[in-house]
């Protein structure tokens, strides 16, 4: 979320040969950065976060599934 191209992001496991589980973030854009690739924001978070906490996958969408209270419905991402 502190990207400057991130308007809203969420982080699920997806399954993972290799390693049980992998991270994949799922990204709202902002309306200014529409040039920002996903091997961007995986390069960016590599730099900024943990080995173990950096998304190794990440998916642009334009909305993301949420309930009435505003929560977002991490069992409906994939």
């Amino acid at each position: 979320m502190t990207h400057p191209a991130v308007s809203l992001a969420a982080v699920i496991g997806i399954p993972s040969e290799e390693h049980g589980e992998e991270i994949k973030a799922v990204v709202i854009k902002n309306k200014d950065h529409d040039d920002v690739s996903e091997s961007d924001l995986v390069a960016w978070a590599k730099e900024e976060m943990a080995g173990y906490k950096y998304p190794r996958v990440v998916e642009f969408v334009d909305e993301l599934p949420m309930t009435a209270t505003g929560k977002i419905l991490k069992r409906e991402l994939s």
